[in-house]
């Protein structure tokens, strides 16, 4: 990870950004291994089920808007440890709800803290990085998601069965070790991208995303492609693994390994596409995984077998969420660094929120047409991805090594 050479300070930022970042989605996802025993504990109807994830997002979407704000005007570390301590604590209330009512209020709350938290690690990350080692750690960073993801696995298999989904949650406060470690480990050395003088003349906003033209069309591209990002994650993680028991009768003891080798290729597809996209540059990177996943989920639906079937999540789960943390590093040099909380954020909370709604379409196409189109209608949206990559004028090779030198010059 290169880690080794930096100062020891950068080490320790480093370190928590990645850490937040695996507890950030540990948290976020008790709610998908609790979700079934909340609707049977509180009586809830499979709508009121489904709201408590929508509005999990909304709150993501919001808090990602305000912290990236904030982050960048106030401080990162100083809103990052605000922005876990939210969630954290948040989470940890979900013990003493009792009604439908109170567990979307502190979903909702958690929310925002989780939404916060990505773009202000991402932040943090690419001021400790060099430039040219950004794909690696933003790579990195969508791997400690990826653990994160499994911790909350393990934790729900322990704990639900002895504590009930109330005591999952309680876990929910691990996160504040790691804010009282890092408020007294690492200076202040990384609060602000921008010097405070800059930031008092011109106040780090939203507005400077679309501040031109050309910005403006880059961040509603990358939104666009966030959101087929999150759309590709959903359809492949919550509902693929039902199909297959369903339509092509895969066992519930199938479908768990079928899920760990999906997560174990978007592990490794995270931090191949790093790696590649350093060295290649974005846009010839994000278009061979474009393209083979748009290829590889229809093809899916031809795997039959238990093996190809472990084999195919695996492959696809490769290319599919490999490209995640691309947006990260992307970003990072698309965009002044004065604004670099509020972009990841935007960027990516926007594509979560209505990304989101992916569960819905893919339900809808489920209940009226057969696997084929399902398959068929991810593969489209891979594809239109595709070509809206190719309208962003900064991920050209050229372009991208250009901005990626004049920002290490800065560094």
């Amino acid at each position: 990870m290169a880690s080794t050479t930096m100062p020891k300070n950068k080490r320790k930022a480093l370190f928590a950004a990645l850490t937040g970042s695996g507890l950030d989605d540990m948290n976020v996802m008790f709610l998908s291994f609790a979700l079934s025993s909340i609707i049977a504990d509180l009586g809830l109807s499979g709508a009121q089920g489904g709201f408590i994830s929508t509005i999990t997002n909304l709150g993501m979407l919001l808090g990602g808007l305000v912290f990236g704000v904030l982050a960048d005007r106030k401080g990162n570390v100083k809103l990052f440890k605000w922005s876990i301590l939210i969630f954290s604590l948040a989470t940890a209330a979900l013990f003493f709800a009792e009604s439908f009512f109170w567990v979307c209020l502190l979903r909702f709350i958690a929310g925002i803290g989780a939404g916060g938290e990505y773009g202000i690690a991402i932040s943090i990350i690419a001021k400790v990085s060099p430039p040219e080692k950004m794909g690696v750690m933003s790579s990195w960073n969508g791997v400690a998601g990826q653990l994160g993801s499994i911790a909350a696995a393990l934790l729900a298999g322990l704990v639900i069965p002895f504590m009930g989904w109330r005591g999952l949650f309680l876990f929910g406060l691990i996160p504040i070790a790691l804010v009282a470690w890092l408020h007294f480990s690492v200076d202040s050395e990384f609060e602000l991208m921008a010097s405070p003088e800059e930031i008092d003349r011109v106040k780090p906003s939203l507005k400077e995303l679309f501040q031109t033209k050309a910005l403006a069309r880059t961040t509603i591209s990358l939104m666009f492609m966030t959101t087929v990002q999150i759309a590709g994650y959903f359809g492949l993680m919550n509902w693929l693994p039902s199909i297959l028991q369903e339509r092509i009768g895969l066992s519930v003891t199938g479908s768990s390994l079928w899920m760990v080798a999906t997560i174990i290729g978007m592990s490794l597809g995270m931090l191949t596409f790093g790696r590649l996209l350093d060295k290649f540059g974005p846009r010839n990177v994000f278009a061979v995984f474009l393209l083979v996943s748009a290829a590889s989920v229809f093809l899916f639906v031809y795997a039959g077998s238990q093996l190809t079937l472990l084999f195919g999540g695996a492959f696809v789960g490769f290319f599919v969420n490999g490209m995640f943390p691309g947006y990260g590093a992307i970003v990072s040099q698309l965009y002044p660094s004065r604004i670099h909380s509020i972009a990841n954020n935007a960027v990516l909370n926007v594509g979560r929120a209505v990304g989101g709604f992916s569960s819905l379409a893919i339900g809808f196409l489920m209940d009226h047409y057969n696997l084929f189109v399902v398959m068929g209608f991810l593969s489209v949206l891979y594809l239109t991805s595709f070509v809206v990559m190719l309208t962003i004028p900064g991920l050209k090779n050229e372009s991208y090594k250009t901005m990626r030198a004049a920002t290490s010059v800065k560094g």
